[in-house]
């Protein structure tokens, strides 16, 4: 499990882009990978965790989750 920051969200089109600590690209995600938030609640900064997968365009973030602040 990869973790990382929402770095910004489209919300017109409902994707956004995670950046990971030590990682120059941001990964691509789109609100169906989501596993337990809706799109319209996370803001940029949120921590997450998530897998990563290949697709035609890319390497793209999967299964993404808040991670637990407590």
């Amino acid at each position: 499990m990869e973790t990382g920051k929402i770095a910004r969200l489209v919300s017109d089109k409902s994707f956004g882009f995670i950046k990971q600590e030590g990682k120059d690209k941001d990964v691509f995600f789109h609100q169906t990978a989501l596993q337990g938030v809706d799109f319209t609640a996370l803001k940029e900064g949120d921590e997450v965790s998530f897998e990563m997968e290949e697709s035609d365009k890319g390497p793209k973030a999967v299964n993404v989750s808040l991670v637990n602040k407590e």
